[in-house]
């Protein structure tokens, strides 16, 4: 017997339409087709870089149009078959009905997730750095812990890692890694990992294998296009370059192509030594440096909290965003959304999509403004 899921459906066609008004598609639509105009004009690869950009920009703007044009048709045709169905009384269609209803509901998932991402870079690349806090050696293995956890998650999703910077701990672990996520909104999702994280285990390099405590700083960073503007002056830089060193110490090359870039007017040093050229590490450094350069003057303009980093915490207890405990019994509870789970390892094998989407849902109920 065929079960009526009108209601159902008007709920659905709802919230489709409103996700497609936060997503401003209609905008988008003339916005995607000037695009595309440009993009076959004459001499539009004279500038490959900036071609390069546009094009990026006409295919998420193609992506998001599809992705909510699907839902629309999907959602018109569940609505002719539930009338069918009740029409001639028809179980079997009745049920691929309420399959399309499920599938719907995973389609309006996505689109509400993607409606959370409002700000201008949150379709951007991310910058992303690990740093060990208060913990010493057990601080530097569980930097290296989370850099396999957001390289892992990153290949969940299909996202590009770039290593920028990987320096060796002093025994155990990593002292500092920084690297690029390319995908799209990459920032806009990474962001939810802002903050410190704090690991609750038993010491691995201690004897008498008591509980340790240890923390480490994810600082989470849009790469800024190149149409946004970033005033460097050169002469407000100290350019250094060194021989690099790859993981555990060893010679990645034997030139000095590793780079160091100081700015003298704010004391921001950033590094870059995977590239195999001193250009290319050069290159690299800038662009993180653009980044963090933005960001200063994002929150000068705003005078309020910073909305791409938050507020600056002490890597240590009491400033924590996330838990992650081994022993004395195994759970990882985001202190801010309040997700929780017992499955430890799965977290550490790069499957946070829960923490990062609860974040998220619970950034918009704060207004959309919390950080942390």
């Amino acid at each position: 017997m065929a079960v009526n899921h009108e209601q159902e459906l008007a709920k659905l066609r709802e919230r489709i339409e409103t996700m497609g008004a936060y997503l401003h598609i209609e905008r988008k639509r003339p916005e995607l087709a000037d695009l595309e105009l440009k993009s076959a004009a004459p001499g539009f690869w004279d500038d490959q870089e900036k071609a390069q950009a546009t094009m990026s920009k006409a295919s998420a703007l193609r992506d998001e149009i599809a992705e909510y044009d699907a839902a629309l048709s999907s959602l018109e045709d569940a609505e002719v078959a539930n009338e069918l169905a009740l029409e001639e009384d028809d179980g079997d269609l009745d049920a691929e009905v309420a399959s399309a209803i499920a599938a719907l509901d995973k389609r309006a998932d996505a689109l509400e997730l993607a409606s959370w991402f409002d700000d201008e870079l949150d379709s951007s690349d991310a910058i992303v750095s690990i740093n060990p806090g208060q913990g010493g050696l057990e601080a530097q293995d569980w930097t290296d812990m989370l850099f396999r956890m957001y390289t892992r998650y990153c290949e969940r999703k299909g996202w590009k890692v770039t290593v920028n910077d990987l320096q060796p701990g002093e025994a155990i672990g990593i002292d500092r890694a920084v690297f690029t996520v390319s995908g799209h909104n990459a920032y806009g999702m990474l962001r939810s990992e802002q903050g410190v994280h704090r690991l609750v285990r038993i010491s691995p390099t201690d004897e008498k294998k008591r509980r340790q405590t240890t923390f480490a700083g994810v600082e989470v960073l849009p790469v800024v296009p190149d149409d946004i503007e970033v005033d460097i002056d050169e002469g407000d830089l100290r350019v250094d370059v060194y021989r690099s060193t790859g993981h555990g110490g060893q010679g990645v090359n034997t030139t000095d192509s590793a780079v160091r870039i100081t700015h003298l007017p704010t004391g921001i040093v950033v590094t870059c030594q995977n590239e195999r050229s001193q250009i290319q590490n050069r290159a690299t450094a800038m662009g993180i440096l653009r980044s963090k350069l933005y960001e200063i003057e994002k929150q000068k303009r705003q005078d309020e909290l910073d909305e791409l980093r938050g507020p600056k915490h002490e890597i240590s207890f009491g400033n924590q965003i996330r838990n992650y405990v081994l022993y004395p019994y195994q759970m990882v509870k985001d202190l801010r959304s309040g997700i929780e789970t017992s499955n430890v390892d799965a977290v550490l094998d790069g499957d946070i999509d829960e923490f990062v989407i609860g974040y998220h849902r619970w950034r918009v109920s704060q207004g959309g403004e919390a950080l942390h």
